[in-house]
């Protein structure tokens, strides 16, 4: 079976039929023809005069072929997607026993304060430590770097006035650690007489004697390393820093 389309000889509206069906009938007029004439009709309808008369609705034996007229599947679908998307928001917001949120592992109130406390403990604890010892060191550093040329003129027999610089670099939490760059060159007994007098001088500032002064010596020619455990030692293979804080003079 097929179903074909012609058009109705009365008033020119679609007719759909059986091919098997020899006539055909108009939904719109009720008008019974056969069915070839119908497809002939739709083939060629210019020039075709429609008469356009009333007819009765026969009963019995329909000649017309339609279309079941299924539901809306667009509002079916649209309406499945939502109860769909509101049991998957549903499935989102039920907790799941095996999984771990925030709130499972969320610290006691009592607990964030005792360590907020203890951590405020522990950096008081350090300042009263560190803090001290900075502001020490800071004016001990200063208080030598005020009188820093007696190291150079003290019981010298170099002129460290015609040197085109002469650098001092003083550090450690005692100002224990020196580094000192020269432009001119100096031998073994000026290099222990810039030790003995740095030391001195650090003696005398800090109001007590001690023996754990280091002291490096660049000169163009080497590199010196003193202190009172290992004496005096010479070429020593130290890379030679860059010099952060210094104490600079200029002659020339």
């Amino acid at each position: 079976m097929a179903t074909k389309q012609g058009m109705c000889k009365n008033c020119g509206s679609l007719v759909m039929f059986d091919d098997r069906d020899e006539l055909c009938e108009c939904v719109f007029c009720n008008c019974v023809f056969p069915s070839s004439e119908a497809a002939e009709i739709l083939a060629n309808p210019d020039g075709y005069e429609f008469k356009n008369e009333t007819f009765e609705k026969q009963e019995g034996s329909k000649h017309y072929y339609s279309n079941p007229v299924m539901p809306d599947i667009i509002e079916k679908a649209v309406k499945r997607d939502e109860v769909s998307k509101a049991k998957a928001d549903a499935a989102k917001l039920k907790p799941n026993e095996f999984e771990i949120s925030p709130n499972d592992v969320k610290a006691p109130k009592k607990l964030l304060i005792k360590w907020g406390i203890g951590t405020l403990i522990a950096v008081a604890v350090i300042l009263a430590i560190s803090l001290p010892l900075y502001i020490n060191r800071k004016s001990l550093k200063e208080q030598i770097n005020a009188d820093l040329n007696i190291i150079y003129a003290t019981s010298s027999n170099v002129d460290y006035s015609s040197f085109d610089y002469k650098q001092t670099n003083i550090y450690g939490i005692t100002c224990q650690y020196v580094k000192i760059a020269l432009s001119g060159d100096i031998d073994d007994g000026d290099a222990q007489a810039l030790y003995s007098n740095y030391s001195k001088l650090r003696s005398d500032k800090r109001g007590k004697v001690s023996d754990d002064v280091e002291m490096y010596i660049y000169t163009p020619d080497t590199i010196y390393f003193i202190s009172q455990e290992k004496g005096l030692v010479k070429d020593v293979q130290e890379p030679v820093e860059i010099i952060e804080t210094t104490t600079e003079e200029t002659s020339k």
